[in-house]
């Protein structure tokens, strides 16, 4: 969850405790707009093919499932965030809809980090303690542990959405705004507590996964098909997943950090925070690439996703040859 108002002319870079807000430039509306809409698409492929292409799930397609299903509950938003910027950060939806912005934001990411967490245990489960039981493995229990995460994040996004009313500056209508003087407190706090238990615990927790799986992968077999098989794509799956965190959502928690301490502390540094402010909108862009990539994770993870894929690709390359042997016959 992330403020959305940035101030980006240096005519307002002052020392002073109001920095007043611009319009945002182009370019952050176009890419913020293209990143999900292309997940969009990666999200809505993905789940019809586990949805009709997968008449078996197992406690990892669960897990992959629930994840794209995380990724897919943002697009909602970004129409919203587009006008809201083209309109110079005036927010025109009223305070329903900032509050539905606010609940959907905060439950995609940090929907996005617990399913990349789990499916990290996961995949770490079922190679290190192939041979031993575990309720990770278990169908049932992975469904029930899917539904109390939503449950979990169906009470932040309530709590955050309702911690965070929209408020007026001037003439504009602020909505998610780190230039909401009055919430200044509130984003403080909530940035820390999404910091250690929204990111820094489950980053660690895969980041401890994927070296004992590395440990373990050194251990296996590899002489034979399945062994092989099972290295590689427990390497692909939790090396996606570090990756992930790594390049979508470490500049997101760093940059939204440094902003929220200046803002409270230094609410004079005008001209810093304006920068910084520039930088967050770049860590923004680059947090939506997770549901671009996640998709990769699905292909990695099960046979069958990749299959469908691969059949899809097929067809739609034969289409092609169809539709350049009927132009070449009528020429």
């Amino acid at each position: 969850m992330m403020p959305t108002t940035v101030s980006s002319q240096p005519g307002n870079c002052s020392n002073n405790s109001s920095c007043m807000d611009e319009k945002q430039h182009m370019s952050i509306i176009v890419l913020l707009c293209l990143i999900f809409f292309l997940g969009f698409i990666l999200n809505t492929f993905s789940l019809w093919v586990f949805c009709c292409r997968i008449p078996c799930w197992t406690s990892g397609t669960t897990l992959q499932f629930h994840l794209a299903l995380s990724d897919a509950i943002a697009t909602p938003v970004t129409p919203l965030m587009a006008v809201y910027f083209a309109m110079g950060n005036n927010w025109p939806f009223g305070p329903f809809l900032c509050k539905v912005k606010i609940a959907l934001l905060s439950s995609h990411f940090n929907g996005s980090i617990i399913f990349l967490t789990l499916i990290s245990i996961h995949r770490y489960t079922a190679v290190v303690r192939f041979n031993k039981s575990s309720c990770m493995k278990q169908k049932q229990f992975v469904k029930k542990l899917c539904a109390g995460v939503w449950f979990l994040l169906l009470i932040q996004a309530l709590v955050y959405a309702f911690m965070l009313p929209p408020s007026e500056d001037g003439k504009n209508r602020h909505c998610l705004s780190i230039h909401q003087t009055n919430l200044t407190d509130s984003y403080f706090v909530i940035n820390f507590v999404l910091l250690i238990f929204g990111f820094i615990l489950p980053f660690s927790m895969s980041a401890v996964c994927y070296v004992r799986l590395a440990g373990s992968l050194t251990r296996l077999n590899i002489s034979t098909p399945k062994g092989l098989k099972a290295k590689v794509k427990s390497q692909r799956m939790v090396g996606m997943c570090l990756v992930i965190f790594g390049l979508c959502f470490l500049p997101l928690n760093v940059i939204r950090t440094v902003a929220v301490v200046l803002k409270k502390y230094y609410p004079g540094k005008c001209c810093f925070l304006l920068q910084i402010e520039k930088a967050y909108y770049a860590s923004l862009i680059l947090a939506g690439v997770n549901s671009c990539l996640d998709p990769l994770l699905y292909c990695f993870g099960s046979q069958a996703f990749r299959d469908t894929f691969q059949s899809l690709r097929i067809k739609l390359r034969d289409a092609q040859n169809k539709s350049d042997s009927e132009i070449t016959a009528n020429q």
